[in-house]
């Protein structure tokens, strides 16, 4: 599909967009849909939520002035059109690719980015000290902090905690809530139907027309401009929110905006920019607008997708069975038959399986917004009155909860269950995605239980076993994407799985998760090399079982392969227990070393941090050949380096 490029190949910065006459503003955001369209059902990404911030992010680049004043976009899944008018189109071609365009805001990428860890409810924190630091520099006042966020966002406890310091002073700090209804799922909680209200209320049509002519009469001038923003507040508050929600907050509110009215947008932030304390403009957008295939999704409003037909909005490649869908099929049989299984998301029931077990177990079903931590504390809750919940999150997510699963579900032995989609190297969405962190935060939980199944079967296996606990929390990690064929046991001994034994075993490979088709593979080669090789699946990877330290007494090398960290993770606790147990066999752990790995395809991510079966397989025959020599000492190795 082509698209006629007018006046968005005239653009290279936003004051090129600044210059450009306002009639030629909606052939400008037809322009950006189009190519948006084009490129992103070629490469995969956040269609749907860019798709509805056209004008939203036209008309911030219009009334400010970036980079000097700092465009901070939550999460970052609307942050394509940013990059668009910000010099970056000729890059989208390689959108999500090594070394391409990141999916989020990147700050090595562009000056334009000023923030980029794309965990949501974060922005206004930035805001907040980004406002303090300019106040301090004199620079607050000819520089402004402009923080976008979602209505799902604004469900996230942080996000409060920032709204609380923001109003709480007269700094100005301008608070865009970008209010689509969505997050991934609909937004849910008290937040959501206050904002519900405003959208629904029956005045509120005759208010949008109303508010639309006074902001095209005010003048942006002086202190005539603000009686106008806080006559146009004081007109909602009358409508549509008797009680003035933010406005009880001490935070100035206009709106709310029609969010694809270019030139009202531009009037709220003239407004918002004139007025010297906090201000929350509040627009109305609809994800995936302009676009049918997307507007007509009910579920996720192309919130995420593939690559796909750009005319239809079909997927081009045939999806078949996946972790996630594994893990839903097994949550819907569990849950037939344990009344007491319950299962809470954080605003992801469609993208972590749990859409089906909603439907049939409404009442079971708990969306706590973007919350983990509260997501983790409610299930200690939910524990402590019967229940066995099941949080599902991704891997990268959890990382956000640590603290509330230490203190409120271990400290208190309560039969929790996480449900880590997303483990391991996920590569597309850059370092803040890839969920590598979750082994070695957990390994230093007393009392909790870690399963990282390898296939399909097994996942049902342990996620079985896992609701049944009764007196301590588990975990239940798998990756994205594809399953893969099922690897068979060759026999259990000594408390796991077999899945490979050759000859006097001269090597240990200690198989994590779903990295045992590689372990296989790597055990392959050694075998072709002469040597003799075990590889076990421990299935519960933490606390490292007798399992483990029974069979590592048998071998001359222990080698873990794992797609964690590796400092901290199941190698170093292996090394741990075999020391406590005077066991000195050397150990190797093969994971992913120290640092944020960049935007990138899987397998390319898995090379670069030497876990690829060719790579493994070297290294364990070079340090089988030398401990066979005698040219080298047998020491504890912690960290490969296949290189």
């Amino acid at each position: 599909m082509g698209w006629a490029v007018r006046v968005l190949e005239s653009l290279r910065s936003p004051v090129d967009l600044q210059q450009l006459p306002a009639d030629r503003l909606p052939g400008l955001a037809a322009e950006i849909r189009a190519f948006l369209v084009e490129k992103v059902s070629a490469t995969g990404g956040h269609l749907g939520p860019n798709l509805g911030v056209v004008e939203l992010t036209i008309a911030l680049h219009r009334v400010f002035t970036s980079p000097r004043d700092a465009l901070l976009f939550d999460t970052g899944h609307q942050s394509y059109v940013h990059k668009i008018l910000t010099g970056r189109a000729h890059q989208f071609d390689t959108l999500r690719k090594q070394g391409g365009l990141s999916g989020y805001p990147s700050r090595s990428e562009s000056v334009h980015d000023w923030i980029e860890n794309s965990h949501a409810s974060t922005s206004l924190s930035y805001a907040d000290g980004l406002a303090k630091a300019w106040e301090l520099t004199g620079e607050l006042g000819r520089r402004h902090v402009v923080a976008v966020i979602g209505d799902g966002a604004l469900t996230g406890g942080m996000a409060w905690e920032a709204l609380n310091n923001i109003a709480g002073s007269d700094r100005q700090v301008i608070i865009v809530v970008n209010d689509n209804g969505r997050s991934y799922s609909p937004t849910i909680g008290g937040l959501a139907r206050h904002l519900t209200t405003l959208r629904t209320t029956g005045g509120y049509e005759k208010f949008l027309h109303w508010g639309k002519q006074v902001l095209h009469r005010t003048p942006v001038v002086g202190d005539g401009l603000y009686g106008a923003l806080h006559g146009m507040k004081k007109g909602v508050k009358d409508m549509v929110a008797p009680q003035g929600m933010f406005e009880d907050l001490g935070l100035k509110y206009i709106g709310p905006i029609d969010g694809h009215d270019e030139a009202a947008l531009e009037h709220a932030f003239t407004l918002a920019k004139a007025f010297p304390g906090p201000v929350i403009v509040h627009a109305l957008t609809h994800k995936g607008h302009g676009y049918a295939p997307a507007e007509q999704d009910e579920a996720e409003k192309f919130h995420g997708i593939g690559v796909i037909d750009p005319d239809t909005g079909m997927p081009l490649a045939n999806s078949g069975p996946t972790w996630t869908s594994a893990f839903a099929e097994q949550m819907q049989a569990l849950g037939a038959a344990d009344p007491n299984l319950v299962a809470i998301t954080a605003a992801m029931l469609g993208p972590t399986g749990l859409e089906s077990f909603a439907r049939t177990f409404p009442a079971r079903t708990f969306d706590v917004g973007i919350a983990e931590q509260h997501a983790a504390t409610s299930a200690a809750g939910l524990a402590m009155g019967g229940m066995h919940p099941v949080v599902a999150l991704y891997a990268t997510f959890l990382n956000r909860g640590y603290d509330q699963v230490l203190m409120d579900c271990a400290l208190h032995k309560l039969p929790v269950t996480f449900a880590l989609d997303r483990a391991g190297i996920t590569g597309d969405d850059g370092a803040s995605h890839n969920g590598v962190w979750d082994l070695s935060l957990m390994g230093t939980i007393p009392g909790i239980a870690v399963a990282a199944p390898r296939d399909g079967q097994v996942l049902a296996h342990v996620l079985a076993q896992a609701v049944a606990v009764a007196d301590h929390p588990t975990v239940v990690r798998y990756p994205k994407g594809p399953l893969p064929a099922p690897i068979p046991a060759i026999r259990h001994d000594h408390g796991a799985d077999v899945l490979f034994s050759h000859g006097d075993a001269d090597v240990l490979i200690v198989s994590v998760g779903a990295m045992a088709t590689m372990a296989m593979e790597a055990a392959a080669m050694l075998v072709a090399h002469g040597f003799g090789v075990r590889v076990i699946d421990p299935l519960w990877v933490i606390p490292i079982s007798q399992a483990v330290i029974d069979h590592a007494r048998q071998v001359s090398l222990v080698a873990v392969i794992e797609d964690g960290i590796v400092a901290g993770g199941i190698g170093a606790q292996v090394m741990s227990q075999l020391h406590l147990a005077q066991i000195t066999v050397p150990v190797r752990s093969f994971g992913v070393r120290d640092g944020f790995m960049a935007h990138a395809k899987r397998a390319d991510l898995l090379i670069e941090q030497g876990l690829s079966a060719q790579q493994i397989s070297r290294a364990l025959a070079e340090d089988l050949s030398r401990n066979a020599s005698g040219t080298e000492n047998a020491v504890d190795r912690a960290v490969a380096d296949p290189s």
